[in-house]
């Protein structure tokens, strides 16, 4: 038998429990850390823009051919689209969990290829960008200016040049986006009179702009095979243009007579942004933010880690009167919330050990159990390791609960070795052996139904079973290893290190511990005399489980004090963006002044349910350090209630705030979301109808609140009935 040989080569069973404890302290240095594990659906993104046009026609001459073209793709699960009123689109894709998202966004790109030949030509000509969705923002960077001394033009262009690059290269980052990105870029103003005084159109101005700011190549002289020279040269000429004098001098025009029309002639040029459509600050001050994404398995406390070095060092170069701050950093709810776990995995640990020495009494016989910790819980990381999996709340919740359950098989054999000398006086070795003849059947089929409980879980469907695959795999590998080192480790051990017992009278916990075993013993017994009974009380036991599974409050997972908050802020639609940024500077001064409020990041034309709008705003209020919110009002709920209460009364805008989803990248907020679908294919009106009639009855229902859709179709325009003959 497998202990019998152990027993007599006590070296060989310590190489195997060191073999694996190695193989898990190695994966304990590698192992990606996250708050839980990565299950959130893998999303390709594909954005554009059609300058120019409005959403009836981005969704007509835009939406309709790509998402017919992309339909179907490989592991697709459902696709949405936002159209906007300014020409954007952006379609995301949805995929399996699972599923590789470069292959994903390789067969979604092909797609797109495919389809660009129905698109419009300026659609084509601004490109069509296709790549991974990063749903996990690990933090947001706020380059400011703390004397003011820096527009935030600048500092948007300065991240863009500096930052935003040295970040995307460092491992492990998936996506580094800008907020609002404002690039430098030549503004022309067009003045009408002018060119209808020449006779010219906007048209002739682009073309003229387009034909001469290029970067040509001029060519080589004395190149083969063009005669004899004993020298070639490469030659250069002047290409793009930089300056507001050089766009001055743009010919949109020659003239008959020898003079020209320059683009200074007809407009004025200034150096400006290329995009004014998203506004950031932070605390009220021009900011540059930007967003960091985290890769798909990704270790986040490490890619945090790399960051804020990465950061340190680039800041050595910032020009002066420009710093960077993170006031967002998911990875703080992260680490607090691994400390406590951590913290209570070492509670558990003192515990278990504690109550084994006090009831076998002999630190020989407590040894060897609390040696199968380590052995059975730190060898399972080896093996989530090359499974893939992170050490995140879910595999650390089930090491706190297997702490309890690896000390069982060790206890086992201890206590019949000790039973055993205490019978015979025997040696050690002889007892083990007796011993281990025993109880490896039941250690082994105790392993094996425990096994039974807890695989199923793994086979579980959907998100859930994605979730609770890892705690399942973790226990039963834990159980597994425990299993292993009681049949290895430690009945060498207990032929090592247990002696026979002195003689003397019991102790106090001895005789607590025989009393409590024969009242269990007598009661078993009067329960299998009464059998009805004992069928009557099992009967009830179950009926009131089954009343409890149905009545209890059911939910995915709970609400957790993750240090933000997000608000989302509307004004009526057509509200200008300069209208927006005063409601959203109101709304951060408002948040700002709650206790335990640290700090409040705007970022106005960007809504995080309704993307780019020129009447919507995104605010982040930061929650300070756990440690420092300890009193009641302090807590993240209750800090959202004020935060509502407070934004109740702007008058010109409709804001709330909400809590991020309990695992990032499933969900926007916290709460169900859901799309409506027009199956008929009518007017937009009608949808915004059906959709406030959801609205208004969802609200009435008890067990909902706060329903809201961002749709819109009441966006202001103007319609312009064009003579098409006279023209």
């Amino acid at each position: 038998m497998l202990p019998q040989f152990f027993i007599g080569r006590p070296k060989f069973a310590m190489v195997i429990s060191i073999v694996i404890v190695l193989g898990g302290l190695i994966a304990l240095r590698a192992i990606p850390v996250a708050e839980f594990p990565d299950i959130a659906p893998p999303q390709i993104q594909v954005t554009t823009n059609y300058p120019g046009a409005d959403a009836s026609i981005v969704r007509d001459a835009v939406a309709a051919p790509l998402e017919a073209g992309i339909n179907g793709v490989d592991n697709m699960l459902y696709m949405s689209s936002t159209s906007s009123a300014g020409g954007g689109y952006t379609l995301t894709v949805t995929f399996a969990v699972g599923t590789d998202p470069d292959v994903a966004a390789i067969n979604v790109q092909n797609r797109v290829a495919a389809a660009q030949a129905r698109l419009p030509a300026e659609v084509v000509r601004q490109g069509i960008v296709t790549r991974k969705q990063s749903s996990n923002m690990l933090m947001v960077i706020n380059i400011t200016s703390p004397e003011g001394t820096r527009d935030e033009l600048f500092l948007s262009n300065y991240a863009s040049i500096h930052v935003q690059d040295a970040l995307s290269r460092i491992d492990g980052v998936g996506n580094v986006a800008q907020f609002g990105a404002r690039d430098y870029g030549m503004r022309v103003w067009l003045d009408p009179d002018r060119l209808t005084q020449l006779r010219l159109t906007s048209a002739d101005v682009a073309r003229a702009v387009r034909a001469q700011n290029i970067q040509a190549t001029a060519g080589e002289i004395g190149a083969p095979p063009f005669g004899s020279a004993q020298f070639q040269y490469t030659l250069r000429a002047r290409g793009q243009l930089k300056s507001v004098e050089e766009f001055g001098n743009i010919v949109v025009r020659a003239n008959r007579d020898g003079s020209f029309v320059r683009l200074r002639d007809v407009a004025r040029i200034e150096l400006g942004s290329q995009a004014y459509s998203v506004v950031s600050k932070l605390n009220n001050r021009p900011a540059a933010s930007i967003a960091v994404y985290q890769s798909p398995g990704a270790n986040a406390l490490a890619v945090a880690d790399a960051v804020h070095a990465r950061l340190a060092s680039l800041s050595q170069r910032f020009p002066p009167d420009v710093e960077h701050r993170i006031p967002y950093d998911s990875t703080r709810a992260v680490r607090a919330s691994v400390q406590e776990v951590i913290r209570t995995l070492a509670i558990a640990f003192v515990l278990v050990v504690g109550v084994t020495f006090v009831f076998l009494g002999d630190w020989r016989s407590a040894l060897i159990p609390t040696l199968a910790i380590p052995v059975s819980l730190v060898g399972a990381f080896a093996v989530l390791y090359v499974a893939g999996y992170s050490a995140n709340m879910i595999t650390l919740f089930a090491t706190i609960l297997a702490i309890g359950i690896v000390v069982d098989d060790s206890i086992v054999v201890v206590e019949n070795v000790q039973r055993i000398l205490a019978e015979t006086g025997g040696n050690a070795r002889d007892a083990t052996r007796r011993a281990m003849r025993e109880v490896t059947g039941p250690i082994i089929a105790t392993t094996l139904v425990l096994l039974a409980v807890f695989i199923p879980v793994s086979f579980m469907p959907s998100v859930t079973g994605q979730l609770y695959r890892q705690f399942s795999v973790t226990l039963c590998v834990a159980a597994v290893f425990s299993s292993v080192n009681a049949l290895t480790l430690s009945p060498a051990l207990c032929a090592m290190l247990l002696k026979p017992a002195a003689a003397g009278p019991p102790g106090l916990l001895t005789r607590l511990a025989g009393r409590v075993r024969d009242g269990y013993i007598g009661a078993a017994a009067r329960m299998i005399r009464r059998s009805g009974f004992s069928v009557l009380v099992f009967a009830l036991l179950v009926g009131g489980t089954v009343h409890l599974f149905r009545t209890a409050p059911s939910g995915f997972l709970p609400f957790e004090d993750k240090g933000v908050l997000f608000v989302d802020l509307q004004l009526p639609s057509g509200a200008a963006l300069t209208r927006t940024e005063e409601a959203a500077d109101r709304a951060s001064t408002l948040i700002r002044g709650i206790e335990g409020v640290t700090d409040v990041i705007a970022i106005t034309g960007y809504s995080l349910l309704g993307g780019v709008a020129s009447n919507s705003a995104l605010l982040i209020p930061i929650l300070g350090h756990w440690d420092d919110r300890t009193a009641p009002e302090q807590h993240w709920s209750a800090i959202l209630r004020e935060v509502n209460r407070r934004l109740a009364s702007l008058v010109d805008a409709a804001a709330f705030a909400f809590p991020p989803p309990p695992i990032l990248g499933l969900g926007t907020g916290g709460g169900i979301e859901g799309q409506l679908r027009d199956l008929e294919n009518r007017a937009p009106l009608e949808l915004a109808a059906a959709v406030r009639g959801l609205a208004f009855n969802a609200n009435k229902h008890p067990a909902l609140s706060n329903v809201f859709s961002t749709y819109s179709a009441d966006v202001p325009q103007y319609f312009l009935n064009i003579d098409r003959d006279k023209a």
